[in-house]
């Protein structure tokens, strides 16, 4: 297909909308299902992007969800605790596929952010994965291909009018990349940066100990912010991101809103989220918008008569501020990666209280001195990587 023609563009009063290859050449893309409209496509071609060099990185099968041009979530396929599958609601599946357990994790990350997410996944998508894919809310999925049985799952979803679009793996894009905003055309090279170790050389604290582990996750921060709208930080676990923070103005913002969405998967894993009395009734959707509610600092809005009983078999005692205080003491050996450089040290402070032990930022700051003395006085290990990675 040389160019697809699309129902409008990012509103409904945009029109006409297609997207096409300058160069007259056939698209990279494939719809095999659906209608895919214009967010639908800047979603599944970013996220493609991200997903291939997460691969590349790790060696690993790689998901992402994407949501409004900047991931919600994104891992490797590394297999699931007992703990993770039930709070990722993927208890119930048995044993997954490395692509499956990829996507379940970087879906469960940030759930309320992921809900009605465009996915990419680095390789063929097998039937695990769209087993999955299936049950939840999601607007279509990019993959370089699909096995028969996940896509008879696929097509069979939403009415039969869900978005599967493959995308040809070999494809290599020009190295010169435009855009026109307002009759103007941008241009510039494309950001081939490759997220590497020798990238990730320069240490720049007393404590230069950095675990095989920690610098993949440095590698999955990189490449996860390579891809997301700035200002943006990624804190990331175990082959995961579990707390991104996209879009702001401000950098502390960045961080405190990662960091935020980073304690919250921490403390869905807590004993009194993980034992919450559903109601057998209420589905994934309604349990996340509770479980949300319930850990955060509005939490009596949810457990007052007349409320908790539309959720609950019977009322939860309160997660107390102390208790969420305590548990999150255990969140420790987390990785956090910026885009730009931290211009204040408090980054670096709330950074701690949510457990992180290893930073990645390109430096370069006037307050580099005082930064790198907050991480000194945790013991966190901090790397400079000498390179902003901005994306617009």
């Amino acid at each position: 297909m040389h160019e697809i023609q699309l129902k409008y563009g990012c509103n409904p009063n945009q029109k006409p909308s297609r997207i096409f290859m300058e160069d007259g050449s056939e698209l990279p893309v494939t719809v095999l299902n659906g209608n895919p409209g214009y967010i639908n496509f800047l979603d599944a071609v970013n996220g493609w992007q991200l997903v291939k060099e997460l691969k590349e990185a790790a060696g690993l099968p790689a998901a992402a969800s994407f949501k409004h041009v900047s991931p919600a979530g994104a891992a490797v396929g590394l297999p699931l605790n007992n703990t993770l599958a039930k709070i990722y609601w993927v208890d119930d599946l048995g044993e997954l596929s490395p692509l499956a357990c990829a996507y379940a994790r970087a879906r469960g990350a940030d759930r309320m952010s992921s809900f009605g997410d465009f996915i990419a996944l680095s390789d063929i998508c097998d039937e695990d994965t769209a087993r999955l894919i299936k049950r939840e809310v999601s607007d279509g999925v990019i993959a370089p291909g699909y096995t028969d049985n996940a896509l008879e799952l696929l097509h069979s979803k939403k009415n039969g009018n869900y978005n599967v679009l493959q995308i040809d793996a070999a494809y290599q894009p020009a190295p010169i990349e435009k855009k026109q905003v307002y009759g103007i055309i941008f241009e510039q090279g494309r950001n081939e940066l490759d997220i590497n170790e020798e990238l990730l050389s320069s240490i720049v604290t007393r404590n230069r100990e950095i675990p095989e582990a920690a610098l993949t996750d440095m590698k999955i921060a990189l490449i996860t912010l390579k891809y997301t709208q700035s200002n943006s930080v990624c804190y990331v676990k175990d082959g995961q991101a579990i707390g991104i923070g996209a879009g702001q103005q401000s950098r502390i913002h960045c961080t405190r809103l990662a960091g935020s969405k980073a304690d919250n998967w921490y403390l869905r894993q807590a004993p009194q989220v993980l034992n919450l009395p559903f109601l057998d009734k209420i589905g994934r959707a309604d349990r996340d918008n509770a479980i949300d509610v319930y850990i955060g600092n509005e939490y009596m809005d949810l457990l007052t008569d007349g409320s908790w009983g539309k959720a609950f078999r019977e009322k939860p005692f309160a997660f107390t501020e102390q208790e969420k205080l305590e548990w999150l003491k255990g969140m420790k050996d987390v990785t956090l990666g910026s885009d730009a450089f931290f211009p204040f040290s408090d980054n670096a402070e709330r950074a701690h209280k949510s457990g992180v032990k290893y930073i990645v930022q390109p430096g370069g700051s006037v307050r580099d001195d005082l930064v790198v003395e907050c991480c000194n006085k945790y013991d966190m290990v901090m790397v400079f990587t000498g390179i902003r990675l901005f994306h617009h």
